[in-house]
């Protein structure tokens, strides 16, 4: 295993985490005595390879129904000091809810300290208000972090960069929890400005969120040669030495192992990373045209900013994909939540068109013209069944 340093925390991080959102039972708290040991047995295997590995960086979150829970009977086998544990827990209005949430994620988790204890989901102002007004969220942490509870206090997002970086510029913060990955590089400014307050920076589920990359399709397996997509998307992250740590949902002890592959690649990845950069950036153009894959984004209204809160950027982006790289069933998995991902991923599908004037909001983007009929056609190529967040399932 490789490490990295993780900002100002000093802590050695491993450049891949065991993320702890895809092993566990439930996604609500169950007792413990309804797992079954199949589902205990393969968690535990997954935890124990991972650590085999170097992988000994485990994260989890309140959020995660039974992951702490069953993390609690696994966790206390090893050598506490060898181990790092972040787990999350949602930013509440209520400070004292916030605290009770972890008080029970730490007894969940069987544990007299998390090394790692991120508020989960600042993902709007208003999150960001429960945490760092006087009194809230993150005063509770800090007084955690002053009991030796917590070592140290980061936060994870789904948010606009915008409010990632309102969030990193407070400096209360010692990492963040963030997307960024090939196919969605719009959060580099954050990362740009977590290194300038030398936070460690984390990347929240490249493989999934990053193009459902453990089933590809084969354009993408061919244009990703000779790596795979999950190794080549991997190498593109790692190659950038601001970003620390890969999460890896791991299901089961095998789902690291073409993860691994990419270690040995670090030394030479802009060399092996270019041909294929070169080749993505060229079916991209040859497939949208030069004009729009350079300036798609430019001056796109917010959802907030646009009738029936339409989220223009993500429709065209998510079109834009299906296109160019026959991402069709994620880009599929991903509009179909829009409607439904509350503030984790907001705004509506492109579903009542017939009923809205873009005009205004889509006034100074130089492709207001022809935006309206690429959202309908996006709606016909990935519209259908409303899909709801895991948690929701």
């Amino acid at each position: 295993m490789l490490y990295r340093r993780f900002g100002r925390t000093e802590l050695q991080m491993p450049v891949f985490s065991c993320g702890g959102m895809r092993y566990q039972y439930k996604w609500q708290d169950v007792p413990q005595w309804l797992i079954p040991r199949k589902n205990q047995e393969n968690l535990e295997a997954t935890i124990r390879r991972a650590v085999e590995l170097g992988i000994n960086h485990i994260e989890t979150a309140r959020g995660y129904g039974s992951s702490e829970m069953q993390l609690g009977q696994i966790l206390p086998k090893f050598n506490r000091e060898k181990l790092i544990v972040q787990t999350k827990v949602s930013p509440k209005a209520d400070a004292k809810e916030f605290q009770s949430n972890f008080e029970k994620s730490l007894k969940n988790l069987r544990l007299d300290y998390v090394d790692l204890l991120g508020l989960h989901g600042i993902n709007n102002s208003e999150f960001l208000e429960h945490s760092i007004r006087s009194g809230g969220c993150l005063d509770v942490a800090k007084k955690l972090q002053a009991q030796g509870k917590v070592k140290f206090i980061g936060f994870s997002t789904h948010g606009a960069t915008d409010t990632i970086i309102q969030a990193i510029n407070t400096n209360q913060f010692d990492y963040v929890n963030l997307h960024w990955y090939y196919i969605n590089q719009f959060n580099w400014a954050a990362i740009e400005a977590a290194t300038h307050h030398d936070m460690g920076v984390f990347i929240i589920s490249p493989s999934d969120k990053g193009g459902m990359l453990y089933k590809p399709p084969q354009k993408l397996v061919n244009l990703c040669a000779p790596l795979s997509p999950m190794v080549f998307n991997d190498l593109f992250c790692l190659s950038h030495s601001q970003v620390h740590t890969l999460s890896l949902g791991a299901a089961k002890p095998q789902d690291f192992d073409e993860h691994l592959k990419t270690l040995d690649l670090l030394d030479n990845a802009s060399e092996i990373l270019l041909p294929i950069l070169a080749r993505l950036d060229q079916v991209a153009i040859a497939t949208l045209g030069e004009d729009w894959v350079k300036t798609w984004h430019v001056n796109l209204p917010t959802f907030q900013q646009t009738p029936g809160f339409v989220n223009i950027p993500i429709i065209l982006w998510l079109l834009n994909l299906a296109l160019a790289y026959d991402l069709v069933e994620y880009a599929k998995m991903r509009y179909n939540l829009l409607g439904n991902g509350s503030h984790w991923f907001p705004g509506n599908k492109a579903d009542n068109l017939h009923n809205l004037d873009l005009r205004q909001s889509l006034s100074r983007s130089p492709h207001a013209e022809k935006i309206p009929a690429l959202l309908a056609q996006a709606h016909q190529m990935l519209g259908g069944t409303a899909v709801q967040r895991l948690w929701q399932s």
